[in-house]
């Protein structure tokens, strides 16, 4: 490594929203560096949402932290020209079994013509029960991002891009030497929100990976012949074969897979995305035709499908915020409040941290 370093605390490593959304909330105790290894901000996961905050959705632990963190973005609205969440409820169709197995305590039954009152394009003979979240929104992704990256400015923290992670060594005094884009970076904690990366990451700083797996997701916008109302709910296959909703240029539909994926710039498949068409055709009147723009993301998760949060149990000065999976917008204030408090000695608001520890069983 060459002679010349930047100092820093506290080094996040990833800049989708996981990384910028706890270093903003360091940045004000503590000097923070942030590393992205893309030339931008938020280039996977992160820019490829489906953009819905849904509080039914995901395990106990998830469903606590994302209350917190809907709760900590409507405080920080105040203070934006324009809103970041808006409502937007969420539907889940198909068999009574599926949806019985699908709803939490923030989703409530209703009846099939209910449903169809509601998302009028759907083909009632299609499905035979539904649920409904009316506490879930959607999400102004890039506000909230850009949000996150003028806090860490603000408050002297550094947002570094093209930097990504090529080695790492621990010196006797305990600190790392983190060489990135051609700098080198010496910081006492490392947070490792590296998304599809995570375990490779790990790796380099001699820490015992976790088993993160990266899963494929695809979504497409398309145009409709016979769009929903722009209004309407967010609607999704109980058994996980599709979902959809409004969107500014037509409406926007996914598969709802999980496709193991090596880490990677994932690139979506037409003909995935002509065979969604097809089954979202057949079980609404939309009539979906011509593909806006089409794009596959990396939902990276543990083999429990929770995320792994908190300090390495083996390696000293080693923080992870990974895994999460599908919930990494609508957990996300919660969880940097909650490792920002376990990284400053403080008590925890929303404490899931045991369920979420890298040391928990299984992992």
């Amino acid at each position: 490594m060459n002679d010349a370093q930047t100092d820093a605390p506290v080094l996040v490593i990833g800049g989708g929203i996981a990384g910028l959304s706890l270093a903003s909330k360091l940045a004000r105790d503590t000097a923070v560096v942030l590393l992205e290894a893309e030339s931008v901000l938020a280039y996977h996961t992160s820019s490829r949402s489906a953009r819905q905050l849904i509080p039914s959705y995901g395990p106990p632990a998830v469903q606590d932290l994302t209350i917190r963190t809907l709760a900590l973005i409507r405080e920080l609205e105040a203070s934006l020209p324009q809103p970041i969440l808006a409502p937007r409820s969420f539907m889940l169709v198909g068999t009574e079994e599926d949806v019985r197995d699908r709803a939490s305590g923030h989703m409530h039954p209703i009846t099939v013509a209910e449903a169809v009152g509601l998302a009028p394009e759907l083909v009632s003979g299609a499905f035979e029960s539904a649920g409904l979240d009316t506490t879930s929104v959607s999400c102004n992704t890039d506000i909230l991002l850009d949000w996150h990256r003028r806090r860490i400015e603000a408050a002297g923290g550094k947002v570094l891009t093209g930097r990504r992670v090529d080695s790492a060594e621990r010196t006797a005094a305990g600190q790392w030497l983190v060489s990135a884009g051609g700098e080198v970076f010496r910081a006492s904690l490392v947070v490792n929100a590296a998304g599809a990366w995570a375990d490779a990451v790990a790796a380099l700083f001699g820490v015992r990976e976790r088993g993160l797996q990266p899963l494929r997701r695809t979504a497409a916008i398309v145009e409709a012949a016979n769009p929903p109302a722009a209004n309407g709910p967010m609607v999704a296959s109980a058994a996980d074969t599709f979902y959809y909703r409004p969107d500014l240029e037509g409406v926007l539909i996914s598969p709802a897979e999980s496709v193991p994926s090596p880490a990677e710039d994932a690139r979506h498949v037409p003909q995935d995305i002509a065979a969604l068409i097809e089954l979202v055709n057949s079980e609404t009147s939309l009539g979906l035709g011509n593909i806006v723009r089409a794009w596959t993301g990396l939902r990276t998760e543990a083999p429990d499908g929770l995320p792994v949060v908190g300090f390495d149990d083996a390696v000293p000065g080693f923080f992870w915020l990974a895994g999460q999976g599908g919930y990494g917008f609508q957990t996300s204030s919660g969880i940097a409040e909650m490792a920002a408090a376990q990284i400053l000695g403080r008590d925890l608001v929303v404490d899931v941290a045991g369920d979420l520890s890298p040391a928990r069983p299984g992992l």
